[in-house]
């Protein structure tokens, strides 16, 4: 470790480049017609014309061209490329958007409407199912709101890459783009295969970025010595892999995903050297990939007196639940050479330390160990965290980042910048809607209008300093004076300003300075400090306050205090190795804010959507990223009883903060930073769930109503049916204007729609009830899974069933509708004609929730394009004898007097 941290320049620190970017008239980009506009545009093209004329005419005079330097030109195009903004905002067309928000008051209107008809006319034949129905109808629209308003103004965004570049790499000049510090985390190599890592790895140190900028941290949380054997073995073959992706610039990055494309590789690279190294360097792949294999085979079986090294020494982490922490150095900027010879990004593995009777956080724990880690050996500016299944597939995505979180005044108050997620995978029809394309692509651009999006776990490039809690830099500073000036002022304007209203005025604006005081985790104002000397900034941090808040190790401490990164020159490079084990200590955290209000969030398992909840309520703001190339890709389960688990665990840590004090809808009201329809989004992600009660309901009504012969509506007037129509009418509207500004497929709003009562009435039930025996009882329930061999090779995990508790709702539903149906039918073909009319509403109902449980039907039948001949068989043999038990017994009809059939036989007889 000390050896490749020899040097303290390679890590010194990285000053950001804060040029002032000149902005643009409005004017300019107002597309209206305004004549002073077309009057500039119109002269400008005159001035032009007559400079081009003129050249020409000088070119024809003179014999020989006027010369102008090469030098001078390109110094001509900087500095143009340097007045330009580094990204813009593209709001939506107006044509777009205007009918959306129209159709949504609309919307609005006709349901207040709805619920008044609806209330108003209440069915006394069904009174409970009529009541179970309007509350549940009443819950859908509330939650339809908390869904529907943060969408108001979406937005889409442009950066531009040859600005950053003319700006932070001028030739000649050291490169002035930031470092940023890459976590990817992982914790069981026989569940997380060691080769996906190794890719998304090999991706990250092959990006088109300064190798110098570039530090990967791997977090094996499990300590498990195939990990770390893995990564040597990585580190060696990226000697390889680096410099081919960067000489022939391939796409994307990750050996495995870019050898298994099916294109043809030759189109736009047709040199015969191209060829020869592309099959050579597949050839070295495939024998790493057998090294890699070969060490999972051993892996399979631990022995009896556990792993040994090579040097014959114990592997430290035999005992995953107790052993020391690890921090191992496999590539870095010196020493550590590719095979042409140029340096390769540092490569850093990092295992925390786990004792008996610690609370280890699990991913949130790992990630903080991380930070404090990072900030030790490189201190990036910026963090970029990754699952170990989500690689690079573009490789320029860290230059997309940095067009905002550089651009000194777009960056100046962004906490991070989240890409979207996108799997490799799923198949064509995306049954299960894995790819979540209405949340990424609607909701999101949505919330990027507001505050900017949720933080979703991975794929996303931080602001170091806002894990430290500190505010953004444009939150006015709180002084102890600030209410003494404004009485002084006020004492000058007694006649304007009652002494009363200054009281008021005074104690509402001193609850809000304390509320804020609250939200932010920092001590002292990065700004503030910048204007002390090197004594009175160590003394400072020796303060207990400070070392409350971050730990006992005086080095993180004076990173922290650095915001434009590096490592302190003060510190002794040889001492870092001792500092980096004693950050990652278990004990490390006791009695300090790491998790409470700084770094990752503890208190629920989606530590994400609370993460970025807290740096919101501080001030901060977030930016969307959706560059034409996706920047990331990932795996996603596909098959159903793992899809439901995912859903299961996300909704399940939904309910953990909405029982917890981050809850919010209460928490960080006073500060005033949490912008409202911000709120609302957030209040959306935790209440989700609870819609499972209802909408289990709602599902069950329609079979209810068949077996019954009653129905939760009354016979409709002509007002009734206008406002049905209407209803029904502004839902189709509201889907298809989002589809219109948004992009998306009619099938991915399908997919999504099905996979919403899908999940809400298995997951998120169960979701619901393991939430509040968690928290309230102290019971943590789990949900087994048994695996079945699937038959088929490709989507062959799309065809395994895995029975778990969690597919017992959504069957019982199925069965109990489908049963409802056939009853239906039997019933009405037993009462004649006159029985049709009131059957085809119920049905309705019915059908709709079996159209929107197919695809879990079919996932229970295991098969994709098919159904198994003998479940049609069975399924139309137990459906026609159901219904000839129906018309004979008929349960539901009225059972007559016997007095008054004895009564009607002697009249017979008679």
């Amino acid at each position: 470790m000390a050896a490749h941290l020899s040097d303290p320049q390679d890590v010194g620190i990285h000053a950001r480049h804060v040029s002032t970017v000149s902005t643009i008239d409005s004017e300019m980009n107002d597309e209206s017609g305004n004549p002073i506009w077309k009057n500039r545009v119109e002269s400008w093209k005159d001035k032009k014309n007559n400079k081009k004329k003129k050249v020409a005419k000088n070119n024809k005079t003179e014999q020989a061209p006027a010369e102008i330097p090469h030098e001078q030109q390109m110094e001509d195009k900087q500095d143009a490329l340097m007045q330009q903004p580094l990204s813009e905002i593209v709001p939506m067309s107006r044509n777009k958007l205007t009918p959306y928000r129209a159709v949504i008051i609309m919307r609005l209107v006709i349901l207040g409407l709805f619920f008044h008809y609806r209330i108003m006319n209440p069915v006394d034949s069904a009174f409970g199912l009529w009541l179970t129905s309007v509350i549940c109808e009443i819950w859908f629209a509330f939650s339809w709101v908390l869904d529907q308003f943060p969408k108001w103004s979406p937005i889409n965004r442009v950066t531009y890459l040859d600005t950053l570049s003319a700006r932070f790499e001028r030739p000649g000049e050291p490169c002035e783009l930031a470092p940023v510090d890459f976590f990817v985390s992982t914790v069981d190599p026989l569940k997380e295969p060691p080769l996906i890592t190794a890719n998304t790895v090999l991706s990250i140190l092959a990006l088109d970025y300064p190798v110098e900028k570039v530090s990967c941290y791997v977090s094996d949380d499990g300590a498990a010595m195939l990990s770390f054997e893995s990564l040597a073995e990585t580190s060696e073959f990226a000697r390889k892999w680096v410099p081919f992706c960067k000489k022939y610039e391939i796409e994307p990055r990750a050996p495995e995903f870019y050898f298994s494309q099916k294109i043809d590789y030759l189109k736009d690279k047709v040199q015969p050297s191209f060829v020869k190294e592309r099959r050579a360097m597949k050839r070295d792949y495939e024998e790493y990939k057998i090294r890699v294999n070969a060490m999972v085979a051993r892996a399979q079986k631990t022995p009896e007196e556990g792993w040994t090294m090579q040097d014959g020494t114990p592997w430290p982490g035999n005992n995953t639940r107790d052993h020391p922490g690890m921090v191992q150095v496999f590539l870095g900027n010196t020493g550590a050479r590719d095979m042409d010879g140029n340096e390769l990004p540092r490569l850093i593995y990092v295992s925390r330390e786990k004792r008996p009777g610690y609370q280890h956080h699990k991913k949130a724990g790992a990630e903080n160990a991380l930070v404090r880690v990072s900030a030790v050996l490189t201190n990036a500016p910026y963090i970029l965290n990754l699952d170990c299944d989500h690689y690079v597939n573009n490789s320029k995505a860290v230059r997309e980042a940095m067009c905002f979180l550089m651009d000194p005044q777009v960056g100046r108050d962004v906490c991070y910048v989240q890409f979207p997620q996108r799997f490799d995978g799923i198949d064509k029809s995306d049954r299960y809607a894995n790819r979540n394309i209405v949340f990424f692509d609607v909701n999101m651009k949505g919330l990027d209008g507001i505050q900017g999006p949720v933080y979703v776990g991975t794929g996303c490039v931080f602001n170091r300093q806002a894990l430290y809690g500190y505010g953004p830099p444009s939150m006015p500073t709180l002084t102890k004076s600030s209410s003494s000036s404004s009485c002084s002022w006020c004492g000058c304007c007694s006649c304007c300003c009652p002494s009363k209203k200054k009281a008021e005025l005074d104690a509402s604006e001193l609850y809000k300075d304390a509320k804020r005081e609250e939200l932010n985790a920092a001590i002292f104002n990065l700004h503030e400090i910048d204007n002390y000397d090197e004594y009175e900034r160590s003394m400072l941090m020796s303060q207990r306050s400070f070392e409350k808040t971050f730990g006992l190790s005086s080095v993180f401490i004076e990173s922290t205090l650095m915001e434009n990164g590096g490592v302190p020159e003060s510190v002794n490079s040889s001492t870092l190795i001792k500092e980096a084990i004693h950050v990652i200590s278990c004990s490390y955290e006791e009695k300090t804010e790491w998790g409470k209000e700084i770094g990752w969030i503890y208190g629920s398992v989606t530590e994400d959507i609370l993460t970025g909840f807290k740096m919101h309520c501080r001030g901060w703001r977030s930016i969307y990223c959706m560059p034409p190339r996706p920047a990331f890709k990932g795996s996603a389960p596909i098959n159903l009883s793992d899809r439901l688990h995912q859903v299961l665990r996300w909704a399940l840590g939904s309910v953990e903060i909405f029982l917890s004090r981050h809850c919010p809808l209460w928490y960080g009201f006073g500060g005033g930073r949490l912008r409202w329809l911000q709120r609302l989004a957030y209040i959306n992600t935790i209440v989700y769930p609870f819609t499972s009660l209802p909408l289990i309901a709602y599902c069950l009504i329609p079979a209810i109503c068949l077996l019954t012969g009653k129905f939760i509506i009354p016979t409709l007037s002509n007002l009734a049916s206008v406002l049905f129509l209407g209803l029904f009418m502004s839902i189709i509207l509201t889907a298809v204007l989002e589809l219109r500004w948004s992009g998306v497929s009619i099938e991915d709003l399908w997919r999504n729609e099905q996979f919403w009562v899908i999940g809400g009435v298995s997951a998120h039930l169960f979701a619901v009830f393991q939430g509040f025996l968690k928290m309230l009882a102290g019971i943590d329930t789990n949900f087994t899974v048994t695996t079945k061999a699937a038959e088929d090779a490709e989507f062959g995990e799309l065809y395994m069933v895995k029975w778990t508790t969690v597919l017992i709702p959504p069957t019982t539903l199925l069965i109990v509708n489908i049963v409802g149906v056939v009853a239906g039918f039997s019933d009405a073909l037993n009462k004649g004609y006159e029985a049709w009319g009131p059957l085809f509403g119920k049905v309705f109902f019915a059908f709709w929730v079996i159209l929107h449980l197919y695809p879990f039907l079919k996932g229970l039948m295991g098969r994709q394009n098919r159904t198994p001949t003998i479940v049609v068989l069975w399924s139309v043999l137990l459906a026609s004898v159901f219904s000839l038990v129906w018309v004979k017994i008929n349960p539901f009809v009225n059972k007559v007097d016997s007095m008054e059939i004895a009564g009607t036989c002697i009249s017979i007889d008679c």
